[in-house]
C-alpha cells in the first residue's frame, strides 16, 4: 500500500492487485449468498478498480483506517458493500471469516456501510452523497495540513443523481486537488439500462464541464487502472476522475451484462458455478463471534469558553444576526469550525464568520444537498461544520440530514427565515414543517431562540453538541430579554413570567415568545395570571420539570408557534408531557392555521392566529 507515485508497477505486482480482485469478487458472491441477499452483481463490476485503489494508490493503516495520516476511501454506490468488506478483510483491517456475517443483527457489516465498520467515515446507500462526503473530507485534511487523499467510488446509476454535479460543480469551483473519483459504468441500472448505458464521452464531458481532469480507461485493465490512479495522484490543483467502462456481473458468465440480476444473491448452485468460472473456490474459516465494530466516533472537540456575548440593553437584535456574531466569538477560540452557507450568507449572518475567518468559510452556493454532505465528510475529520440557509431550503436536502444521522455526523444546520413572521417574501420562502421534519431525524436536537443573547449562547452549545442539531432563527429583530450570563443547558427551557396563582401555561419558542409576553401583560391586567415558558430546546424537552409546571397551572396548557400544527412544538409538548405520565385537562394548540401569503409581520402573525390576541382568547377558554 504505497503513500507516494509509483513507476509502472511490474508484471508480478499488477499479478497481485488481479488475484487480489478476484479474490474479493468471490468473497462478495459467497458472503451474499449466505446473507440471502445482497448486490454481487454490483461488486464484480468494481473488483479491479477497489483492488486497485486499495493495494496499489491508498496510504492506509489496516490497523488504523480511520486515523488522521491514512488516505480516506468513500463507496458511494454503497450497494457494493460487500466489496468494500472484502477489501477490508483482505488488506487485514479484520479477518476474512467475519465477511460471512454479512447483514447479520448482531453484525457490524450491514446491507450498506456505516462508520460502525472501521475504514468508513459516513454512511452510503442513498445514492447521489458519496462524492460530497469525499469533498468535506478532503478539506479537512487540507485544513489539518495532511497530505492525504480521498478516494470515490461512484456508480453511473446514481450519475442521475443532481447532488452529484452539485458536488462537482463545487470541487471543480474550489479546485479541490487530492479527490479522485472512480466511477464504475457498468451500464445496468436496478430496473433497465442506465441513462448513457456505455457512452463514456458524455461522463467525459460532464466531468470536464465542472473543472475536473478527467481519464476515460476499460475498468476490468489493472495495467490501466493503475497507471491513471498513478496520474491522477501526481496532479495538482483539480480534482480528478477516472470514468472506467466496466461490465456489470463481470467474470461470470451467467452474469455478465444481464439484466434482472440487480440486488440479487446467488443459490449455492449458483456460486459454485460463478467461482469455478472465477478460478476456483476460497477456504473461509468459521468465524468466532468477535465485533470489530468502531467504538470511537470522532465528535465535536472541546474548546476553551469563548468571552460572552454582549449588547446595548435596549437593542434590537435578529436572531440571525446573532447567530453570525456568535460564530465569529466561538470561531476565535475553536479553530475547528468551519462555516458553509447556501448564497444567503448576507441574511444568515454567516457573512460575519466569513469575513472573520474565510480561510474556514466556504460559499456552498444554491446546492443545500451538496452543502450538508460536505459537511458531514468534515464532521468525519473532527471539524465542526455550521451549514446555514433560509429554512425552507433546508428541505431539499432532507435525505442528506437523515444520512448524517445514521453516520452519526456531528453536523450544525441553521436555517433562518422561519416562518410567516418573515412578512413580506411570501410562503414560498417560509418554513413552516422545519421543526415537523427535523424532528424525526435520529438523535436531532433543536434549538430555537427568543433573542440575541439566546441565539448566541444556543449556537455556542450546538458547537459541543454531537449528532444532528438545528437552530431555527427569525427575521425580525427583536427585543432583548435575557442577560449577557445567562445559561441556556440542553434540554432546557426558561420561566420567563410566574405566580403562585396561575391558571394556565403559555409554551412559546423564537418570536411568538414575544406575543406570550405581550398577552401576559394584558390578562395580568385584567387579573388573570399565567406563566410564560420559553422553550428554547423543541428536542429533546425536559418533560418532568414542563409537567411540574403544567400541574401548579391548573393543568392548564397554550402552545404557540410560528409553524404548522402538524408535528411541530405543541406536539412535541403534548408528547413529552405524555411520556412522563402527565397530560393537560384542557389545551389549545396555536399554529399557524392556513396557507399563509405576503403581508408585513404583524398582520401574518395575528392573521395567522399565533398574536397575542389570540393567546389571550386561547388562555381565556382553558383557565
Amino acid at each position: 500500500m504505497s503513500a507516494t507515485p509509483q513507476a509502472t508497477p511490474s508484471s508480478s505486482a499488477v499479478g497481485i492487485i488481479r488475484e487480489k480482485a478476484r479474490r474479493m469478487g468471490i468473497l462478495s458472491m459467497m458472503s451474499t449468498t449466505a446473507a440471502g441477499s445482497g448486490h454481487p452483481t454490483s461488486c464484480l463490476s468494481a473488483q479491479e478498480l477497489v483492488s486497485s485503489i486499495f493495494f496499489h494508490a491508498m496510504k492506509f493503516d489496516p490497523r488504523n483506517p480511520n486515523g488522521p495520516d491514512s488516505d480516506r476511501f468513500v463507496l458511494s454506490k454503497g450497494h457494493a458493500a460487500p466489496l468494500l468488506y472484502a477489501a477490508l478483510a483482505v488488506a487485514g483491517v479484520f479477518p476474512i471469516s467475519r465477511l460471512m456475517t454479512l447483514r447479520e443483527f448482531s453484525s457490524e457489516l450491514e446491507g450498506h456501510p456505516t462508520p460502525r465498520i472501521p475504514g468508513v467515515d459516513a454512511a452510503t446507500g442513498s445514492l447521489g452523497q458519496g462524492l460530497s462526503v469525499g469533498i468535506g473530507l478532503a478539506i479537512g485534511a487540507k485544513l489539518d495540513k495532511l497530505n492525504t487523499r480521498v478516494y470515490v467510488l461512484l456508480g453511473d446509476g446514481e450519475l442521475a443523481e443532481g447532488s452529484v454535479w452539485e458536488g462537482a460543480e463545487f470541487a471543480g469551483h474550489y479546485g479541490i486537488d487530492g479527490l479522485i473519483a472512480v466511477a464504475d459504468i457498468n451500464a445496468l441500472g436496478q430496473s433497465e439500462r442506465t441513462m448513457y448505458k456505455h457512452d463514456m464521452e458524455v461522463y467525459r464531458k460532464k466531468f470536464e464541464a465542472q473543472g475536473w481532469d478527467v481519464q476515460v480507461i476499460d475498468g476490468h485493465d489493472v495495467e490501466a487502472i493503475v497507471a491513471a490512479l498513478d496520474r491522477a495522484k501526481q496532479a495538482k490543483g483539480r480534482p480528478q476522475a477516472i470514468v472506467a467502462e466496466t461490465i456489470k456481473g463481470h467474470g461470470v458468465s451467467f452474469l455478465a451484462d444481464k439484466d434482472g440480476w440487480h440486488g440479487k444473491a446467488l443459490s449455492k448452485e449458483q456460486l459454485a458455478k460463478a467461482v469455478a468460472e472465477l478460478g476456483g473456490p476460497i477456504d473461509v474459516p468459521a468465524d468466532p463471534g468477535r465485533s470489530y465494530a468502531r467504538t470511537n466516533l470522532p465528535e465535536p472537540p472541546d474548546f476553551p469558553e469563548p468571552p460572552a456575548p454582549s449588547y446595548k440593553a435596549d437593542a434590537s437584535v435578529a436572531t440571525r444576526e446573532a447567530y453570525g456574531n456568535a460564530l465569529k466569538r466561538i470561531g476565535a477560540v475553536n479553530p475547528h469550525i468551519v462555516a458553509l452557507d447556501g448564497d444567503v450568507k448576507n441574511s444568515t449572518f454567516a457573512e460575519i464568520f466569513g469575513d472573520a475567518y474565510p480561510d474556514r468559510f466556504y460559499q456552498a452556493y444554491i446546492a443545500e444537498q451538496n452543502m450538508v454532505s460536505v459537511g458531514v465528510g468534515l464532521a468525519a475529520r473532527g471539524k465542526v461544520p455550521f451549514l446555514s440557509t433560509f429554512a425552507c431550503f433546508l428541505s431539499r436536502a432532507y435525505d442528506q440530514m437523515r444520512m448524517a444521522a445514521i453516520s452519526r455526523s456531528s453536523i450544525k444546520l441553521c436555517g433562518s427565515h422561519c416562518g410567516v413572521s418573515i412578512g413580506e417574501d411570501g410562503p414560498s420562502q417560509m418554513a413552516l414543517e422545519d421543526i415537523a421534519a427535523l424532528r424525526a431525524v435520529h438523535g436531532s436536537v433543536i434549538l430555537y431562540p427568543s433573542d440575541a443573547y439566546s441565539a448566541e449562547r444556543l449556537t455556542e452549545q450546538a458547537a459541543w453538541l454531537p449528532g444532528v442539531t438545528y437552530i431555527r432563527t427569525s427575521r425580525p429583530k427583536t427585543a432583548l430579554l435575557y442577560s449577557a450570563n445567562e445559561k441556556f443547558p440542553v434540554p432546557g427551557f426558561q420561566i420567563l413570567r410566574q405566580t403562585a396563582k396561575d391558571v394556565a401555561l403559555i409554551v412559546a419558542a423564537g418570536i411568538t415568545v414575544h406575543e406570550a409576553l405581550k398577552a401576559y401583560e394584558q390578562l395580568k391586567s385584567e387579573n388573570i395570571a399565567v406563566r410564560v415558558v420559553d422553550l428554547y430546546c423543541v428536542k429533546p424537552i425536559e418533560g418532568p420539570q414542563l409537567a411540574a409546571h403544567l400541574k401548579a397551572c391548573n393543568n392548564s396548557l397554550v402552545t404557540v408557534e410560528d409553524h404548522y400544527p402538524e408535528g411541530g412544538l405543541g406536539e412535541a409538548v403534548v408528547s413529552a408531557l405524555a411520556e412522563v405520565g402527565a397530560s393537560p385537562a384542557r389545551f389549545r394548540k396555536l399554529a399557524v392555521n392556513g396557507l399563509p401569503h405576503s403581508g408585513k409581520s404583524d398582520e401574518l402573525i395575528d392573521a395567522f392566529g399565533i398574536s397575542a390576541r389570540h393567546i389571550i382568547e386561547a388562555v381565556r377558554a382553558v383557565a
